[in-house]
């Protein structure tokens, strides 16, 4: 099911804008929506979410208007926010079967079925009689994609799902998001460009409210194919090489040196040819996004 979203924007009453004229389609499966903090990445997954209305703009979901049918959206939405509140002294299971409850499943053998399933989905079956409150991070982000599931979205939102998760309890949480993205429409909000590296077939960047970039990973990443060097050089010597060259990251080397990665067309004397990476391509959109061919949108 398509989500299009035509000319949206969205204007705080501080006079922030922080959507900006934005439209693009977006095709079931894992679409990674990468953006630093203050993008507008939030500002727009709740719009879409309908919990608040645009200036401007229109977002259909297949024949359903969302801007002027908020119920009908609401009904094939699954959204988990950023932070995910959940009761303390109640068990998964449980709370699962209260909100399946709120959802409108009137029936406790349905509701039955349906937690389970959810619960085994997300590996969460074998805590199911623990409190919420004692799930780690991990857990409790996998039980907030559980709930979501309950009433069967054809549209999932989830915003900054792995910000403070250790890698082991990342990689549960990805691989719950990999199983629920084959038939559905997952809209996946992240800073975190690994995450949309190993997650996503389709993929956008935003910034200042608007979409800088447009494409899938592979596309993006083949744009920058023999224009990606490298080089070994003193820390002492970066402020140099960043007024010399386009200079998209640095890292230290085990001796403390830095190793620069730089943007070129041309061949650099003393640096060497590497592959680009999805991290080139997203500096690149923030910094300099005229380098990179911007996609229809």
């Amino acid at each position: 099911m398509k989500l299009t979203i035509q000319h949206l924007t969205k204007t705080y009453p501080n006079g922030t804008k922080a959507i900006d004229h934005l439209s693009m389609d977006i095709e079931k499966g894992m679409f990674g929506l990468l953006g630093p903090n203050g993008a507008g990445k939030s500002s727009l997954m709740r719009t879409i979410a309908t919990l608040q209305q645009p200036d401007s703009g229109s977002i259909t979901l297949g024949d359903i208007n969302v801007l002027k049918d908020p119920k009908e959206l609401r009904k094939l939405l699954g959204y988990l926010p950023q932070s995910f509140g959940v009761y303390s002294k109640i068990s998964g299971e449980k709370l699962l079967d209260y909100f399946a409850l709120l959802k409108g499943i009137a029936s406790k053998k349905e509701r039955s079925m349906m937690v389970q399933y959810v619960l085994e989905l997300t590996n969460l079956y074998e805590v199911r009689k623990k409190h919420v409150s004692g799930y780690s991070g991990g857990m409790k982000q996998r039980f907030g994609i559980a709930q979501l599931l309950l009433n069967k979205p054809k549209l999932i939102i989830v915003d900054e799902p792995t910000a403070g998760l250790d890698p082991a309890e990342r990689n549960r949480f990805l691989n719950v998001l990999r199983e629920v993205g084959v038939e559905n429409t997952v809209i996946f909000s992240t800073h975190i460009v690994e995450d949309v590296k190993e997650l996503c077939s389709d993929m956008a960047v935003m910034n200042h409210g608007k979409i800088v970039l447009r494409c899938t990973p592979e596309e993006a990443i083949q744009q920058l194919d023999a224009n990606i060097w490298i080089k070994d050089i003193d820390k002492n010597e970066l402020t140099q090489a960043e007024n010399q060259y386009a200079v998209l990251s640095s890292s230290f080397n085990a001796d403390h040196s830095l190793k620069i990665r730089v943007y070129s067309e041309e061949t650099l004397p003393g640096f060497q040819p590497t592959t680009p990476h999805l991290e080139d391509v997203y500096f690149i959109a923030l910094n300099a996004p005229n380098i990179l061919h911007k996609s229809h949108v």
